[in-house]
């Protein structure tokens, strides 16, 4: 990259760039900080929620935390045409929580024992993800479909969608809610401590200090979290020492009707995690179109879905690239694939010794929120400027405003589409799948080889801005 765009960049550390070890320990803990909760929270709510033996869960969260560690591995050195070669972090997809809670809770209702309803989640869960490895080969193919405008859709709708995430956590979380302290003063002043820190090192001029802004917020915050009596110790009681992956240690067991529902979260999946990568693209300033795009696109669709088949055959739910970090990217001004090897590194030790990994579940979840639900809007902006990186005609405002109206429409009322057969239903009442697939189709049909006037002029990733 020259020396004038490097200059108009807000990236400290790039692609290609080797931070000082320290920098990147300092990078790697902030992405670390992002993720870790979502990331063990999936494997928490289903064993909760499954009832199963505190055993089960705690493996399954530690295999969490050993599969994203491979995963990134895979997605930051990229071997081969496996890997987008972007700082992609891989994390637990939250998209399959709900249908393992129904399947398993299914079973459980039919007498079935925990070994073999866990052998079951994970064997359609290992041979589905076999289809996101399919669909990646099958991607290049499809440059008028997934085109700028559709990709920034896709990421404006997850930056949305996670948006009600973070402002959730910002009051408390839902355990706050069934507690009944939800948005209480507490939970507010925390949350809004740790947003005005981060906006505040945010704007300092030192890489280091901007770098580390997330996770000093995080920090100050969590102190006065344990100052105030907000921080519970109780999820680390009874943790093993260390646990070793085991493949296949429930068995494997198959159900073709639970495939199809399976299945179908896999593809919407492949929808996210093109818009995940695009989105890393966009924020680490390399191409959203053209044959490099292409090529990163596929391996890492390829790598997502070769990470599940890990993934599940070691005993932790299917995984996905995680859209958190792109807002940690923006904020941090650390974009270098480099840093994403020590996050691997120490994903991988983390769920070998489940004690250290616990701690970070203790993090209060209106600490979390005040950080949070700033990088999530910082998703939604980068959505924006994909969309615009070409200019937006009269043809890509007709695509933005009907996709973003049926999204959003479905994200305040999921059940307008319940009529519709359940495969199908899975799909749209998702709004990150309801906006993504509505501009997919429009992208096709409508007719785009007439002039048209064009409503805001091209804005290109990699040009110089002020």
């Amino acid at each position: 990259m020259s020396d004038i765009t490097r200059a108009g960049s807000d990236l400290i550390y790039e692609l290609e760039d080797r931070p000082p070890f320290h920098q990147a320990m300092v990078g790697a803990i902030t992405h670390l900080l992002a993720i870790f909760v979502p990331m063990v929270t999936p494997a928490l709510i289903v064993g909760a929620t499954l009832q199963l033996s505190p055993d089960t869960t705690a493996y399954l969260v530690s295999m969490a935390m050993i599969a994203s560690g491979i995963g990134t591995w895979l997605q930051v050195n990229r071997y081969g045409i496996v890997g987008s070669g972007l700082l992609s972090i891989q994390s637990v997809n939250f998209s399959f929580v709900t249908v393992m809670i129904a399947l398993g809770s299914s079973l459980k209702s039919d007498g079935f024992h925990e070994e073999l309803i866990i052998s079951s989640l994970l064997g359609v869960s290992f041979v589905g993800a076999f289809l996101v490895v399919g669909s990646s080969f099958i991607l290049p193919y499809l440059r008028r479909v997934i085109s700028p405008t559709v990709s920034g859709i896709v990421v404006l709708m997850i930056g949305l969608s996670l948006i009600k995430v973070g402002i959730i956590d910002f009051g408390g979380g839902f355990a706050a809610k069934a507690s009944g302290t939800y948005g209480n003063y507490e939970n507010l002043g925390v949350g809004l401590l740790v947003l005005l820190v981060v906006i505040g090192f945010n704007c300092c001029r030192s890489p280091l200090l901007r770098m580390g802004g997330i996770a000093i917020g995080l920090i100050i915050g969590y102190l006065v979290s344990l100052c105030l009596g907000m921080v519970d110790f109780s999820g680390l009681r009874n943790l093993p020492l260390v646990t070793l992956p085991v493949p296949f240690k429930y068995g494997f067991e198959f159900s073709f009707h639970h495939f199809l529902v399976v299945g179908t979260i896999y593809l919407l999946s492949v929808l996210e995690a093109v818009g995940d990568i695009t989105a890393t693209a966009m924020v680490s300033r390399r191409p959203i179109q053209g044959e490099e795009y292409l090529s990163r696109l596929r391996g890492g669709v390829l790598a997502d879905g070769l990470v599940s088949v890990i993934a599940c055959a070691l005993g932790s739910l299917p995984l996905t690239t995680f859209a958190q970090n792109n807002g940690v990217i923006q904020m941090t001004g650390v974009a270098s694939r480099h840093v994403g090897r020590i996050i691997a590194i120490i994903l991988i030790v983390l769920g070998l010794f489940p004690m250290i990994g616990g701690f970070f579940t203790t993090i209060p979840s209106a600490v979390l929120g005040g950080a949070m639900t700033l990088m999530f809007s910082m998703i939604a902006i980068a959505g924006i400027r994909i969309i615009i990186s070409n200019g937006l005609r009269r043809r890509e405002t007709l695509i933005v405003a009907t996709s973003l109206g049926l999204g959003l429409g479905v994200s305040y009322d999921p059940e307008i589409f319940k009529i519709l057969p359940t495969s199908i239903y899975v799909l749209v009442e998702n709004p990150i799948c309801a906006g993504g697939l509505t501009a997919m189709v429009l992208n096709i049909i409508l007719p785009g080889g007439y002039r048209q006037e064009e409503i805001f002029p091209a804005v290109r990733a990699t040009e110089e801005t002020d």
